[in-house]
């Protein structure tokens, strides 16, 4: 990683919706955008102060977690930062386990970016275990 880079806990609604309209993700209300942050640990790459990356994960501090975004704005891409997002990700999850524990970890993939995460020991589904994952999106009526 480049050294004028760093790694922070934090980012703003506004930062986070910029990101994830770089990489042409929907976006949704600040305030919603807000709670989910709160909710999450996160860790985003800067560059001289500007997120130019992120991590999120959603722990249920039981035995699941699910992985929500690995997000790096396209004019940085190609640079391993997507990796050294993972890598704190996955260190973080490694730092959580105790004797005995057991973690269910997931993620959707976004398109064609599988075999990225094929390389930190994610399996496509389905397959000969598992059926395909699933999800669906909710949108409440807007109140005119």
């Amino acid at each position: 990683m480049n050294k004028n880079y760093e790694i922070t806990r934090t980012i703003t609604p506004g930062e986070y919706m910029k990101m994830r309209e770089a990489v042409g993700w929907g976006l949704f209300p600040l305030e919603e955008a807000q709670a989910g942050l709160e909710n999450s640990y996160i860790w985003c790459i800067r560059d001289n102060g500007t997120p130019i990356g992120i991590g999120r994960v959603i722990w249920d501090h039981g035995y699941v977690m699910y992985i929500a975004d690995i997000i790096v704005i396209p004019e940085y891409q190609g640079q391993g930062l997507g990796r050294v997002l993972m890598e704190n990700v996955m260190d973080f999850i490694h730092a959580q386990l105790k004797p005995g524990y057991r973690f269910m970890v997931s993620l959707c993939s976004a398109k064609d970016k599988q075999d990225f995460y094929k390389k930190f020991g994610f399996v496509e589904r389905p397959n000969e275990d598992v059926g395909p994952g699933m999800h669906q999106w909710f949108t409440g009526e807007e109140v005119l």
